[in-house]
């Protein structure tokens, strides 16, 4: 409908507008309009009583001729203190009101002027004023009321019906100026907008800001950037769903080496070579892991983790361990490990996701410092507080890259290391939210980075977490 429209409404609510504009200036009008009536009035019934002044000879005839033409019954003026009643016929009616013009008020004005609209009957007013070129002190006239009011409404109509064809002027050249400028470019707007969501993954449906409106630019600006996201993430979510079935593939075929893998380093238990005993349960615990990993993988075939398996776990057994696999991927690089963990600090995880999160901290670590060329450390501690428990791990590496610390746990937004694909912080993220907590980047710089895992205890926090 019309009306329900942006166009409908600005017109209409133009004429309204317009129209109430023309109302407040009509009364000022009109009550002006009385004012020159009267005045006018005066100014004739002067000219009468000086036609009779300059001849005292007139006969009745004349008399009642200039005082029809003057519009009025009497007519006194006052010189020289005396006042004179110079024309004068029969009043049908006695005076109902005085109307004194000499000095009147706007709020006067208006008041009479609404007052003589009202009024119906037809009364005899009498009516004060200067007298024109300073001819006497004072005029005064008696007149009917009726043709006054007659004439405020005929000049009232008019101002009205000029009124309406200037706010339909108006409203019109209003309606044309905000069809081109408004309602046209928020067409275009909204036509961009559907024309995007039927393929948001096409870059080229992207609106391209052109409107001329600062506000309406600044819309479109604000549409493009939100629509440019948007097809990022579409286009990333698709990537990841592609690589979500080829990691099922890999893993597929990566379980079964590892399986195989698994069966030697069974047979290597029993070597006799010390090296190879010191060395073989922590390859062991490796393979499993990566098959576990795979068969995870496999079984529920998308880029989500499962839910944590919480048991009791000793953090300072699983810190060791993850400190001495570190260590012998480290090789002959220059790179020292430390941890300051209470022997029987208790902490209720998954062992293996959490050894995981450990595990792709340390790695960037351990690969920023490696990358540096000079020596460095790592320490991992532990503590415990009456509401969570907290492990941290600090490096005395080159600290974080600006694309990395920008995209922060965002998956393929910027790597730690050189080549990486930034997927170890997002996954060691995503598993301690799995957790009910969360991992946050306490510090970074020149003098190295420090993360910190925060473990609620409270098992209801776990749940609104899950919820």
């Amino acid at each position: 409908m019309f009306l329900n429209s942006l166009s409908g409404r600005f017109l209409v609510l133009t004429i309204v507008f317009v129209m109430l504009a023309e109302v407040l200036i009509f009364v000022p009008s009109v009550a002006r309009f009385r004012e020159d009536y009267l005045l006018l009035r005066l100014e004739r019934a002067q000219i009468a009583s000086l036609a009779l002044l300059a001849n005292d000879m007139i006969d009745a005839d004349l008399e009642k001729e200039l005082l029809k033409t003057a519009g009025v019954y009497n007519v006194v003026l006052r010189r020289d203190e005396m006042r004179q009643l110079v024309l004068s016929s029969p009043i049908p009616t006695p005076i109902a009101d005085t109307f004194d013009l000499r000095d009147p008020g706007p709020l006067d004005l208006i008041r009479d002027a609404l007052e003589c609209l009202v009024e119906p009957e037809n009364r005899v007013i009498r009516v004060i004023g200067n007298p024109v070129q300073s001819a006497g002190l004072l005029i005064e006239v008696t007149m009917d009321s009726g043709p006054l009011r007659t004439a405020m409404i005929e000049y009232g109509f008019r101002v009205l019906a000029l009124s309406a064809v200037i706010s339909v002027v108006t409203a019109f050249l209003l309606f044309l100026a905000v069809r081109r400028f408004l309602v046209k470019p928020i067409k275009g707007v909204v036509g961009a907008m559907i024309s995007y969501a039927e393929a948001p993954e096409d870059a080229r449906r992207i609106i391209v800001p052109s409107a001329g409106v600062t506000e309406l630019r600044e819309a479109e600006n604000a549409l493009r950037s939100m629509q440019t996201q948007l097809t990022g993430s579409l286009r990333q979510k698709e990537r990841l769903a592609q690589l979500g079935e080829a990691v099922a593939k890999v893993s597929h075929d990566l379980r079964n080496i590892l399986t195989t893998a698994q069966l030697f380093t069974d047979r290597m238990e029993h070597s006799v070579d010390p090296k190879v005993k010191r060395v073989v349960p922590k390859l062991i615990n490796s393979i499993s892991r990566a098959v576990n990993l795979c068969e995870s993988t496999l079984a529920f075939g998308k880029a989500e983790e499962p839910p944590p398996a919480l048991t009791r776990v000793p953090i300072a057994k699983l810190v060791i361990d993850v400190i001495e696999s570190e260590r012998l991927a480290a090789g002959d690089y220059d790179v020292s490990y430390a941890e300051d963990v209470p022997a029987g600090l208790v902490i209720r995880a998954d062992s293996e996701q959490i050894h995981r999160v450990l595990s792709n901290l340390v790695r960037n670590a351990r690969q920023a410092i490696v990358n540096t060329g000079k020596p460095g450390e790592i320490a991992i501690r532990a503590a415990e507080t009456e509401t969570e428990w907290q492990i941290t791990v600090t490096d005395t590496g080159p600290g974080l890259p600006g694309k990395a610390k920008e995209h922060l746990f965002q998956p393929f937004q910027g790597g730690v290391s050189k080549g990486g694909h930034g997927l170890g912080l997002a996954i060691a993220a995503e598993l301690v939210r799995g957790h009910g907590g969360r991992l946050d980047l306490l510090r970074t710089g020149p003098d190295g980075t420090e993360f910190a895992i925060h473990l609620p205890k409270a098992i209801a926090v776990l749940d609104e977490a899950a919820e």
